[in-house]
């Protein structure tokens, strides 16, 4: 099992899929990182040598941020956005979706589960 930026990767999982479990590493960056380290991509990790373990973690320390390093600068910019009053920030503090979703009905992920009452609509009167 390879231990890479704190995080154990999967033995049978293949390399450029295994990468993707560190915070900070997709798909298109997993990729660079093995093209420059000259490593197959298919390659599955039980079957990486210790030299190929130690040049992907040296190229993921030098060039990208990842793990607490990244989260911890997220989390600085979004009490940045809420300190000076940005609109983005407030919607933050609420915990409402940021980038102009709808959220009168979707966003059950960021509002969480409510009982809804209806549909919000006034039932129109039974027999005329």
């Amino acid at each position: 099992m390879a231990r890479i930026a704190g995080i154990n990767l999967s033995d049978n999982k293949q390399i450029y899929a295994a990468l993707t479990a560190i915070y900070g590493i997709n798909f298109s960056s997993s990729k660079k990182i093995l093209d420059l380290a000259k490593i197959d991509s298919a390659k599955k990790v039980k079957d990486l040598t210790e030299a190929e373990v130690d040049e992907i973690r040296i190229l993921i320390e030098k060039n990208y941020k990842v793990e607490g390093d990244l989260r911890s600068q997220v989390s600085q910019n979004v009490k940045r956005l809420k300190e000076i009053g940005t609109y983005r920030g407030e919607r933050h503090s609420k915990n409402l979706p940021i980038y102009g979703q709808r959220t009168k009905t979707n966003a059950r992920t960021k509002r969480g589960k409510k009982i809804t009452i209806g549909s919000g609509r006034k039932k129109s009167a039974d027999k005329t």
